[in-house]
């Protein structure tokens, strides 16, 4: 009997010796055998260049297939993977690299010297060249990790200033596509598109649930929605995850999907934020032979909940149940273990909950605390606080209400944004929304909607009309303003922060 993983890449070494596909970028298809081959000379370069056990290794590469052989490759040598955005700036990129110590940096030819100049000065790692690590014989590796070690170090996105980086040991990436595997029900047939990036919780979780099975990964990097489209129908793909901003382009800016049968697409997945319901309606309806699975999670502790599709008509505002495996419960701002319907902290417990963040051990406290319901000697734990507000019904499904730190106050009121942007996305006019609260002198803070239209013609005053007829007043937004687009993170998420900063500066 194969013994079970322990370590990231034993994921990948139980197929090392299986020709099915694992890999598609463009052009280029890549076999489990073959994508084995590559780990072991990318992991034998690392050793050669001095990559230690514990040693961080930063990849900093476009979406492809030598980024997914890199990840597997830090682990194999023992080092922590720490996956960089190659869409970040100069600044980002040597923060992060610096931040985390790295002693290497996995680069390709093309991006060396745009690497070479964002590090000069700032971090002495050593660039190595992933067309070299290609050249590389295999090595004899002794393992001599274990699967509490650091695996891979995940850095937020860097919209609130300097991004951070989340610690995930090799235990929690395996828990995580172990179930995630299960309430998805992957198998070895699936065929997985793969549009996020890597250095994103929820697309490095694709990577590796579908590594577990053996499935396919096609890797999809796109502009319009149609592209996304064509991949879907000439992949036969069968699973999809994406973030609301995905969603928002495949319903109202991908004219090929109104007019594409895609009968195999088995599911599509959520996360990274609410989907509007009249989205989640236009994607049934154009999508009947596809499940709809809503997520909820955060990178501190991965994965929350899920919404099994068949309660979507039962529940359509709710972020799902605990996932297998966990535990999720409400915590009252006075401590005490929150009732069905009484409002509170989202709190998680289970194996994919990290290890804080990496050198802050501040801002770790504040995430990471014991279990306040159970003792250490009674098998308490240390659980995440999610920072969200949210609340639980009589049967354990939770219902999102804002982010502790996102919500606006105005005119001694507390409000949700996601709740103001449902309503003007229900007007049907609109691509995208995002509600913001501005500094105020008579409210503390105004409500203002940024969005994006479906076409020309639209005016404000009737939207903000009908709003008022679905909002308490003080829940409408004094002022809707019409954008092209609405400015977002690398993973892909609105990017609030940079509204406010930008219309506070601007006055």
């Amino acid at each position: 009997m194969t013994a079970p993983p322990v370590l990231l890449h034993h994921l990948l070494a139980r197929h090392a010796g299986s020709g099915r596909p694992a890999l598609i970028h463009g052009e280029r298809t890549l076999d489990y055998r073959a994508f084995h081959d590559a780990v072991e000379r990318y992991a034998a370069a690392l050793l050669q260049a001095g990559l230690q056990r514990g040693d961080r290794a930063a990849i900093v590469l476009p979406r492809g297939i030598e980024e997914c052989i890199a990840i597997f490759a830090v682990s194999r040598a023992g080092g922590v993977f720490v996956p960089v955005n190659a869409l970040l700036r100069g600044p980002q990129i040597s923060h992060i690299v610096a931040d985390c110590a790295a002693r290497v940096v996995i680069t390709g030819r093309d991006l060396a010297p745009t690497v070479a100049e964002c590090l000069h000065g700032v971090a002495e790692a050593r660039i190595l060249l992933v067309e070299e690590m290609a050249e590389t014989a295999p090595a004899s590796i002794d393992e001599t990790s274990i699967g509490e070690d650091l695996a891979a170090i995940l850095y937020t996105s860097g919209s609130t200033g300097r991004p951070k980086g989340v610690m995930v040991t090799h235990g929690n990436l395996l828990a995580g596509a172990r179930i995630v595997r299960t309430y998805l029900a992957i198998t070895p047939d699936e065929r997985i598109l793969s549009i996020l990036p890597f250095s994103f919780d929820y697309g490095l979780n694709q990577l590796l649930t579908a590594v577990e099975q053996g499935a396919l990964t096609v890797i999809l990097t796109f502009r319009f929605g149609d592209e996304i489209v064509r991949a879907l129908r000439d992949h036969a793909i069968t699973a999809l995850a994406g973030v609301p901003t995905i969603w928002a382009i495949l319903t109202k800016a991908a004219p090929l999907l109104h007019k594409t049968a895609l009968p195999r697409l088995r599911y599509v997945t959520n996360s990274g934020g609410a989907v509007p319901s009249h989205t989640v309606a236009d994607l049934r309806r154009m999508l009947p032979a596809t499940k709809v699975v809503l997520m909820y999670g955060l990178t501190e502790a991965f994965r929350s909940t899920y919404l099994p599709p068949e309660e979507l008509d039962r529940r359509p505002t709710s972020i799902g149940k605990a996932i297998p495996e966990c535990e999720v419960f409400v915590v009252t701002p006075d401590g005490r273990r929150a009732k069905p319907g009484e409002p509170g902290i989202l709190v998680h417990r289970g194996p994919t909950v990290s290890r804080g963040y990496w050198n802050r051990p501040e801002e770790t406290a504040k995430v990471l605390r014991q279990n306040p319901f159970r003792s250490r000697d009674e098998g308490g734990d240390i659980v995440c606080y999610s920072g969200d507000l949210a609340v639980a019904d009589e049967d354990g499904f939770f219902s999102f209400i804002g982010r502790n730190d996102a919500m606006i106050k105005s005119s001694g009121y507390r409000i949700s944004p996601s709740e103001v942007e449902e309503a003007i996305m229900a007007t049907g006019r609109f691509r995208q929304v995002a509600v913001i609260g501005l500094p105020d002198d008579f409210a503390g803070q105004k409500l203002h909607a940024v969005a994006v239209a479906l076409g020309p013609g639209v005016e404000a005053a009737p939207v903000l009309q009908a709003v008022a007829g679905r909002l308490a007043a003080y829940m409408v937004p004094r002022a809707l303003e019409l954008v092209e687009a609405l400015p977002v993170t690398p993973n892909g998420k609105v990017d609030y922060r940079q509204l406010v900063r930008e219309r506070t500066e601007n006055g």
